[in-house]
């Protein structure tokens, strides 16, 4: 699926990933391939996100996410970035 997020500033990541994790504000999920539609908001926290080869971790203030037809748009407040394998 695809994965886009967006920060007040800039676009921060555009590409294909097999899994994502978001810190909702009633506790984490996960969104998978052919997830249903949705739109939620988003706590603090870290989201996780992952293709077939590398995995990363970014932290956010908060936001709002929304998936429809294989596409997973993140509005990201606040961001850092480390990368793990």
């Amino acid at each position: 699926m695809l994965l886009e997020i967006y920060t007040p500033e800039q676009k921060y990541f555009n590409g294909q990933v097999e899994s994502i994790t978001f810190p909702g504000i009633d506790g984490s999920f996960q969104v998978l391939n052919n997830h249903a539609d949705l739109v939620s908001i988003l706590d603090k926290g870290k989201v996780k996100y992952r293709n077939n080869k590398d995995e990363w971790e970014i932290s956010i203030m908060g936001g709002v996410v929304e998936v429809l037809n294989n596409k997973v748009t993140l509005l990201a407040d606040g961001i850092s970035a480390e990368e793990e394998t």
